[in-house]
């Protein structure tokens, strides 16, 4: 299956997003109190010539969790080792990592809720005394060794926060909930990103792409650059409100940023289901998704603006939903 134009994980091929990520807490848009409260933690740590606590980042994806990583290792002045917690299979893979770090440095781990749960284990001592112990050999030659390592700030970042276990997060000093950006903020955003591409873009054109972005930066961008194909090819390369309407409606992005797998989600539920309550493992089945995927892609921006609900009984598409599909609402069969 093609790759949504508006999803908000990361694409391979989409390697422009590290040029255009603010470098210091004044530069990053948007997470009022996210910000204020990390600029206040950054700044005491440093008086006191000490590093930061362990951070966790949780939130929908795409809302700027890799982003906030990076600028803590800037505001502290330390370079940043970046993992990911699948690729985290071994002891000896986090080991890797670990000794790596110099004194001060930044880990971040991306999806740490995927981490395996005996590298959890591993991570505790690490996060709590700054030391490793590593059992090697094998059958009755094994023996356990201890390696110190040096004082070093863990950033995880995690859509599921509900998914960690109690001890991993309780090892968290600062946890912070990434919430989805306002209309303005995403505007904000996509007048700087076009700054930093070196095209023009109107402030109408810019309030539209905002708010068909999902309340998401990632999108927002990813939106920006294929618009400005359009402005480029079909116009003279300044982004305008006309041009903007144009390339989205082609983009098959509508005035909510709903696309066609939005729209396959809420009818088969409606109409395979009369509207729900319906589980999530039936959806899945149901328009051939990962249970995971409609869970951490899907469902926030749906939950968000009101068009889906979660019952105890399971998923219901919302009166609000049925308006926007212009689709009216059956009797129920009871």
């Amino acid at each position: 299956m093609d790759e949504r134009i508006i999803t908000n994980h990361p694409l391979e091929e989409d390697q422009f997003e590290a040029s255009i990520r603010p470098d210091s807490i004044d530069e990053y848009i948007g997470q009022k109190e996210v910000k204020e409260n990390l600029e206040i933690f950054i700044k005491a740590a440093k008086m006191r010539g000490e590093t930061l606590d362990h951070v966790l980042l949780y939130g929908p994806p795409g809302l700027g969790k890799t982003t906030l990583a990076y600028i803590i290792a800037n505001e502290m002045g330390v370079n940043i080792k970046t993992a990911s917690g699948p690729s985290i299979e071994k002891s000896g893979d986090l080991a890797a990592v670990l000794s790596s770090l110099e004194p001060g440095d930044v880990l971040f781990i991306d999806e740490i809720h995927r981490m395996p749960r005996y590298i959890e284990e591993i991570l505790y001592p690490a996060m709590e005394d700054f030391t490793l112990d590593i059992i090697v050999g094998s059958d009755s030659s094994t023996r356990n060794i201890r390696i110190d390592l040096p004082p070093f700030t863990l950033v995880g970042a995690t859509t599921r926060a509900g998914d960690l276990t109690g001890p991993l997060r309780d090892r968290f000093g600062i946890v912070s909930k990434l919430q989805f950006y306002t209309i303005e903020e995403l505007t904000q955003i996509v007048k700087r990103t076009a700054r930093v591409l070196g095209c023009e873009i109107d402030e109408e054109a810019a309030l539209e792409l905002a708010s068909r972005s999902r309340g998401t930066p990632r999108i927002a961008n990813r939106l920006l650059k294929r618009v400005r194909d359009f402005a480029l090819v079909l116009g003279n390369g300044t982004i305008d409100l006309d041009i903007t309407k144009h390339a989205l409606d082609k983009l098959k992005v509508d005035r909510l940023g709903l696309d066609d797998t939005d729209y396959h989600l809420l009818k088969s539920i409606i109409e395979k289901f009369n509207g729900g309550p319906v589980g999530i493992e039936a959806i899945a089945s149901s328009i051939g998704e990962e249970q995971t995927t409609i869970e951490d892609v899907y469902e926030p921006y749906l939950l968000q603006i009101g068009f889906l609900k979660r019952t105890t009984r399971g998923r219901v598409v919302t009166e609000k939903a049925y308006e926007h599909l212009g689709i009216k609402r059956q009797g129920s069969l009871f």
